[in-house]
């Protein structure tokens, strides 16, 4: 089979990130063409192999690149045409059609409640997006919240499957050497308690929170964000209003690995945490969270479908907090209150059934599947089971934090 994936930019996102994971799973020949922004993730895929090809697209409207678009699918002898991101979602259905490809899947990566990758769900957005989605067989959401919300849109319930994220567990793996190594690297003090945050810097994702929270916690606790946006000046300057600039780390961009920067990819970065905070109101799935779950981390949320499509037995140390800056910071000095003494270099960690949920061979073996039914013009296959058997814990650990 061969399959050519079509997304807007390639630059560090979640999404991104997600298909060049997925790449290395799915037995597929597969390329990628991205329309703008072939950045970090542009250079990953080359570096495992992947053909990627940059449109140049100049902007939203910039219809030009349809033909040329149109063109590379004829020209490739793709059997089918995945999308990916709002842009590529509807460009790329077009294209596929005028290209004579009708097995057409796009994965919706990031439809909120009111915003959809950070633009607000106008009545336009929605009519734009209905009516290229007509032009493809299967829209794959990537949890069942996401499902819910597509078929409250009006997408026929028969032209949606769930395939979730999937997570590199083994990538996550805690690793205390990292540990030690990149809590050295970043210079944070010995004992320092870490909580960390990973996402895009802009305002839907909430960072102030946790900045504000700082401010109300002990002096040795400290802040750790990992990414890029365009609200770090605006966190920078909340850091220094609220007196805690000293103890907030910006450690930018990481790609898997590290792509044209020096420092600890994102796993010994998350390795140097002692607990993760999410104040992202509106997530579509949640993947940080997972990761994070992935190495172990205690977790507070204030949003992850990932999470609440599971029982909670599936992930016993994570929990959802609803609130500001004070709600965060009761939570995180709860977390705190209840680990274990321990020296920086042993922390406990615990990887949750919710992690082996959402494996990434699992999700690879899910989308062929859907793959295969648009191939045949068959119905996406049922979604899958939302909650994995789960065992019961034989003595709860003393360090766990209870879902609510």
């Amino acid at each position: 089979m061969r399959a050519l994936h079509v997304i807007t930019g390639l630059g560090v996102g979640g999404a991104e990130q997600q298909l060049r994971l997925l790449l290395r799973h799915l037995p597929a020949d597969c390329d990628v063409v991205t329309l703008t922004n072939p950045g970090a993730v542009a250079d990953g895929l080359k570096a495992d192999g992947v053909r990627v090809t940059h449109l140049g697209m100049a902007g939203n409207r910039d219809v030009g690149a349809l033909p040329r678009l149109a063109r590379l699918i004829r020209a490739g002898g793709y059997d089918l045409v995945h999308t990916h991101l709002y842009r590529a979602c509807l460009y790329g259905r077009i294209a596929a059609r005028l290209a004579g490809v009708r097995a057409v899947v796009a994965t919706e990566h990031s439809l909120g409640t009111t915003q959809m990758e950070g633009r607000p769900l106008t009545p336009g957005v929605r009519a734009l997006y209905l009516a290229g989605e007509r032009l493809g067989r299967t829209t794959v959401a990537v949890s069942a919240t996401v499902a819910a919300r597509l078929a409250e849109w009006g997408v026929p319930a028969s032209r949606i499957a769930v395939v979730p994220n999937g997570v590199d567990a083994d990538r996550f793996r805690f690793d205390p050497a990292a540990r030690e190594r990149t809590r050295r690297r970043l210079g944070l003090p010995d004992g320092a308690f870490v909580v960390g945050g990973v996402g895009r810097l802009v305002p839907g994702k909430r960072f102030d929170v946790l900045i504000r929270a700082l401010a109300l916690l002990p002096a040795d606790t400290w802040l750790l964000l990992v990414g890029g946006g365009e609200q770090e000046s605006v966190l920078r300057r909340t850091a220094r209003e609220a007196g805690v600039a000293g103890r907030v780390l910006f450690a930018g961009e990481r790609a898997d690995p590290p792509a044209g920067s020096p420092g600890p990819g994102l796993p010994s970065l998350t390795a140097a945490m002692d607990v993760f905070a999410s104040p992202s109101p509106q997530e579509a799935f949640g993947l940080a969270v997972v990761e994070a779950l992935a190495s172990g981390l205690p977790v507070l949320y204030a949003s992850c479908p990932a999470l609440e499509d599971l029982p909670a037995s599936a992930a016993p140390r994570a929990r959802r907090i609803e609130g500001g800056p004070e709600a965060f910071a009761r939570a995180l000095a709860e977390v705190r209150a209840l680990a274990r003494p321990r020296g920086p270099a042993a922390p406990f960690r615990e990887v949750p059934e919710a992690v082996r949920h959402y494996s990434v061979t699992r999700t690879a073996g899910l989308l062929m599947d859907v793959y295969t039914a648009a191939l045949t013009g068959a119905a996406p296959p049922p979604s899958p089971s939302p909650a994995p058997p789960v065992p019961s814990p034989s003595s709860p650990s003393p360090e766990g934090v209870s879902s609510t």
